[in-house]
């Protein structure tokens, strides 16, 4: 046996029945500290990696080794500006750019090396700030909301950012988090949106990511998120008048509680392997709907602790080892499923809940 073989099983081995807090919270702060050299590549996405670790402490309660001065620099420190008001209204987004690298000037011939501010860096960026606290009166929300209408395109979707990319429930999601948590909804036309959501609901029940695509977990989220975020549903859709809803409530409980495989776990699509982050995408949409009671909750805790690591974290799948994106979603995923000791979740923005409710 070689010895990477021989690392991959004594972090991925697990012989506990119950959620390891204390080892998550272990596990969370080393991320903090200092991020592992495999993420290197993930650069671009630092600012997504910190939502995933200070939203992470704060539903753990463990919130008190976060400096959140030094938090709200480092964030405010990604903001793109204008050099001018003018520049508000030139077609580009002046949001939040997702690390340093994507802020480096054009080379010698111009060209531009890097993707400018981003829809989900500037979604990750703004929770961040909810989650400590900070006042927003000191942040340009104005010039993020105006900018951010230059990335809505004709049938609604929106562009990550001005200089292109794809057009798909993501970035509708994005949009919706931004304006949800600076609480102003100029920064989009939210009619267009709903149409462009409306149509992605497949003949399944499922939404994909555009309209005609296969069903998607992740996409389904983000378009029941966002419909609920914007006002165009109801919380527990379920127990109302769900006949008159814009979208097909029924089959949508249908072939969300069809994601729950016999292992106990929820798989993104059909036909594939149960994989914890679905656990929290699904469910959330389950959660919404106001059908969560249907799920087999010790099934689903069943599987997620067989992707827990014995150091912290968890997995995408069982036997592999834990990294930041599946940790998150595991801890939302037991949130959801009201582990005792942590923080409630706000479904819609990934978050605590009195955090999205500023308390």
């Amino acid at each position: 046996m070689d010895s990477e073989t021989e690392l991959v099983e004594f972090f991925c081995s697990s012989s506990s029945t119950s959620f390891e807090k204390d080892r998550h919270v272990m596990f969370f702060q080393m991320m903090h500290q200092l991020l592992p050299y495999q993420y290197q590549t993930q650069e671009i996405n630092r600012l997504t990696l910190a939502y995933f670790v200070v939203s992470g402490l704060h539903l753990l309660r463990s919130f008190h080794t976060i400096d959140k001065d030094a938090v709200a620099d480092w964030v405010l420190s990604f903001q793109a500006h204008p050099g001018v008001e003018a520049e508000v209204y030139n077609g580009q987004f002046y949001g939040f750019h997702g690390s340093r690298t994507s802020q480096f000037a054009p080379d010698d011939n111009g060209i531009l090396v890097h993707n400018g501010s981003h829809l989900a860096s500037t979604y990750c960026a703004l929770a961040i700030l909810k989650i400590i606290g900070y006042n927003f009166s000191n942040i340009d929300s104005e010039t993020i909301l105006n900018s951010m209408r230059n990335l809505q395109q004709p049938d609604g979707s929106f562009m990550p950012s001005h200089t292109g990319a794809e057009r798909d429930l993501r970035f509708i999601y994005c949009a919706a988090a931004i304006c949800s948590i600076l609480e102003n909804w100029s920064g989009m036309d939210k009619e267009k949106a709903k149409e462009y959501i409306v149509n992605c609901q497949s003949y399944d029940g499922g939404f994909g990511l555009i309209p005609g695509s296969e069903s998607h977990g992740g996409a389904t989220y983000c378009a029941v998120a966002s419909l609920r975020l914007m006002g165009f549903i109801e919380d527990d859709a379920l127990s109302k008048n769900w006949s008159s809803s814009i979208i097909n409530v029924p089959l949508l409980l249908d072939w969300s509680l069809q994601r729950q495989a016999t292992d106990g776990g929820f798989q993104g699509r059909t036909n594939k392997d149960s994989d914890t982050c679905y656990a929290f995408w699904i469910g959330a949409v389950l959660r919404i709907l106001g059908g969560h009671k249907f799920i087999e909750e010790k099934s689903l805790r069943g599987f997620l602790l067989t992707c827990q690591s014995e150091f912290g974290g968890f997995s995408k799948f069982p036997g592999q080892l834990p990294d930041l994106y599946h940790s998150y979603y595991g801890l939302t995923t037991f949130s959801l499923l009201e582990e005792p000791d942590l923080n409630t979740l706000c479904v819609e923005l990934g978050i605590a809940y009195y955090a999205a409710a500023g308390i």
